[in-house]
């Protein structure tokens, strides 16, 4: 039986080895290579040296590199199809959803709000209380907010133009994109002052800053503006966390004075000061305080500015429409 198997065994050897060299059987009659089609001129442009790190552009030459997939065929006639491929257009909607946790974090207020509000909950003392979920919702709904008028004028400059086929080139749609975002973000920068994080990265990169005042909001690209942004955020952030901490503390060390002076050095004073911190953050309305807070330290671009400046007629109709309390009749 054993000598069975080894002969079996010994004849697939074969069989593989006859394969790898040529194949079983006949060699196949040479057939002679067909003429190469002429070279076709991608119809989307491509990686380019005034913007190297333009997503549309790569995500383009990706589609074009796909076999079968070539964004440039012409449905009818001799008129080509604007826009991108169904195929190229799924990828970009993935690859999108994939980035959103990083762009949230990157590139808008979310960070801000969401240290203030995990460093709030320290002060507390209470440190599952609100949940995550709870905190993290909250930041969400805040930056959705706070970032509404940089989404409408990305929606009105670069996405309403593309869907309306006003815009066929993705530098130019990658630029009217990624202008509300910078604006925004020099809006905080310029804010809190805090352009000691650009200067370091600019001069990390090599650039000249014997004259800072030379320097222009051009000058800095995506890849500088991001980080130094961040860097920004940081520190507002917590400044903003130790303003909310200090009454926090007062009332700890008050409760800490008092037990070691009674000798109930034993009891933890979280004990006894968490129901104190809570009853004063309730009475102060401490929520509303916050995150109205929270909202009102973002700074607003000059173009959002423009964009939600009322006419006077817009004001004088909703000052007819304020009631006698404040607020705004239905």
């Amino acid at each position: 039986m054993s000598r069975a198997w080894l002969g079996v065994l010994l004849a697939l050897l074969v069989c593989a080895s006859a394969w790898a060299q040529g194949g079983l059987g006949p060699s196949l009659p040479e057939v002679e290579p067909a003429p190469a089609a002429p070279a076709r001129a991608p119809a989307l442009p491509t990686l380019t040296e005034t913007d190297p790190y333009n997503p549309l552009a790569i995500l383009a030459g990706a589609g074009e590199a796909l076999p079968g997939m070539s964004t440039g065929a012409k449905p009818s006639g001799d008129t080509p199809r604007g826009g991108l491929s169904v195929a190229i257009n799924i990828l970009v909607v993935l690859t999108v959803l994939s980035l959103v946790p990083a762009i949230m974090l990157m590139t808008t207020c979310f960070m801000r709000i969401l240290i203030v509000l995990g460093l709030l909950k320290q002060a507390l003392g209470a440190q599952s209380v609100p949940p995550p979920q709870v905190v993290t919702g909250l930041a969400l709904f805040m930056t959705l907010l706070v970032m509404t008028p940089t989404l409408e004028r990305i929606n009105t400059e670069a996405i309403g133009p593309y869907r309306a086929g006003q815009v066929s080139d993705y530098d130019d749609l990658w630029a009217r994109t990624r202008q509300p975002m910078r604006d925004f973000m020099f809006a905080q920068i310029e804010a809190t002052g805090n352009w000691s994080s650009v200067y370091m990265i600019l001069e990390y990169r090599g650039e000249d800053l014997a004259d800072p005042s030379k320097l222009t909001r051009a000058d800095v690209d995506m890849v500088t503006l991001v980080p130094a942004y961040m860097l920004s955020e940081l520190k507002v952030a917590f400044l903003l966390g130790f303003k909310v901490y200090l009454p926090f503390l007062v009332i700890d060390m008050v409760v800490s004075t008092m037990l070691i002076s009674m000798s109930m050095m034993m009891l933890p004073p979280v004990l006894i000061s968490l129901p104190f911190k809570l009853l004063l953050f309730v009475l102060v309305d401490g929520w509303v305080l916050i995150v109205g807070g929270l909202m009102q330290s973002f700074a607003v671009s000059p173009a959002e500015v423009a964009a939600m400046a009322p006419t006077s007629a817009d004001v004088l109709a909703l000052v007819h429409a304020l009631a006698p309390g404040g607020f705004v009749r239905a």
